[in-house]
């Protein structure tokens, strides 16, 4: 998954979120005071904002002023061909040490960060392969001009705001390796050695959703990728692959989250998949 929004201006809904990829979110002008969890920033002109999204945020602007901003959404996994070569550098270590970070970009690294997320605009306008292909690099770019710029504060591995915040880190770090298992509190109060009723009060207090609607979430976006990859895998096979007793609630939960059934998915990735074939021409409708 990967949403690029160069330059967004549209009105903003003060709402709190959380959402189960990273985001990159850069502020270029307007007046903000942006909340990730327990902490408030008011923002400046090249402010950007590491997330890793479980946090509960919220941007709270003056609708009085032009709110202008660029925001990144991605899953982790897209990087991975960047992170194998040799000599590679972990670009997601600062998501993954600091949860929620921002960098203060003035003058000349201000002016870079412009530079790469224009290009990446610029790749994007294109709407083929080669263009996605380009904007992926100069995304991975970006991620190393980031993590240069994170080199200090990584080395001195601030910790985390709170021992809650860490505690729901460490639930989330093993629900990424077991979230194709049949998962239960019990389970999870044993692993943990912490009672399954503090542990959902927290997760729930510090993303906003409950330990199973993570679970899920994680597990329908699974799905995508699994039928954007291949179109042809079954339903079903899916479902159970990542850990669905009844097809029906798999069906009913993507569609709840999705917007679409999975058969409706799996027809336009397959239709998608047919015109860049056939034509070279890389666009995703939903």
């Amino acid at each position: 998954m990967f949403t690029y929004s160069y330059r967004q201006d549209s009105p903003v809904d003060p709402a709190f979120h959380s959402h189960s990829f990273y985001e990159v979110y850069y502020f270029h002008e307007g007046k903000c005071n942006y909340l990730i969890g327990d902490q408030i920033y008011t923002l400046a002109p090249g402010d950007l904002i590491l997330m890793y999204g479980m946090t509960l945020h919220c941007a709270k602007v003056d609708p009085a002023v032009p709110y202008i901003r660029t925001i990144t959404h991605f899953d982790p996994s897209l990087l991975k061909p960047y992170l194998q070569h040799p000599g590679a550098v972990n670009v997601l270590e600062p998501f993954q040490k600091f949860k929620n970070y921002r960098l203060r970009l003035r003058g000349e690294d201000k002016d870079e960060a412009e530079r790469i997320f224009a290009l990446m605009h610029r790749h994007q306008e294109r709407h083929d392969e080669i263009g996605d292909s380009r904007r992926m690099l100069a995304f991975a770019d970006l991620l190393h001009f980031v993590y240069d710029r994170c080199l200090q504060p990584l080395r001195e591995q601030r910790e985390f705001p709170s021992e809650k915040e860490k505690t729901v880190q460490d639930v989330v770090a093993l629900l990424e390796t077991k979230f194709t298992e049949d998962l239960h509190m019990e389970g999870l109060q044993r692993e943990l050695h912490l009672s399954k009723s503090y542990l959902a009060q927290i997760f729930k207090e510090v993303t906003g959703v409950t330990i199973f609607e993570y679970v899920y979430r994680k597990r329908i976006n699974e799905a995508r990728i699994l039928f954007l990859l291949d179109a042809d895998t079954s339903v079903t096979e899916v479902c159970f692959r990542l850990g669905f007793k009844h097809l029906a609630h798999f069906s009913r939960l993507f569609k709840r989250m999705t917007g679409l059934t999975p058969e409706q998915f799996k027809r336009q990735a397959k239709d998608k998949a047919i015109v860049e074939k056939e034509t070279g021409f890389s666009e995703w409708k939903r």
